[in-house]
């Protein structure tokens, strides 16, 4: 079947003009589909983040002064 010429608004158009069982078919057999794709081993392997922070330098008293930074407006008056 040649797909290069089909549109979404066209898919949409000849679903709307199907009687409500083939709607229900077609919609069965587009989610089995979708599941087949959607299915775990089926997407690329995910890269670990083990080891992102890996070689940066952040202290103790670097996070502090983040936090102090994050809270020193909380909780905002304007509100």
């Amino acid at each position: 079947m040649n797909t290069s010429n089909i549109s979404l608004e066209k898919v949409v158009h000849f679903a709307k003009s199907l009687s409500t069982s083939d709607k229900v078919k077609l919609i069965k057999q587009v989610t089995s589909q979708l599941e087949q794709e959607l299915k775990p081993g089926s997407s690329k392997p995910r890269k670990s983040l083990r080891g992102l922070w890996q070689g940066l330098d952040i202290s103790d008293k670097d996070i502090a002064e983040a936090r102090r930074e994050m809270w020193q407006n909380f909780p905002r008056e304007d509100i």
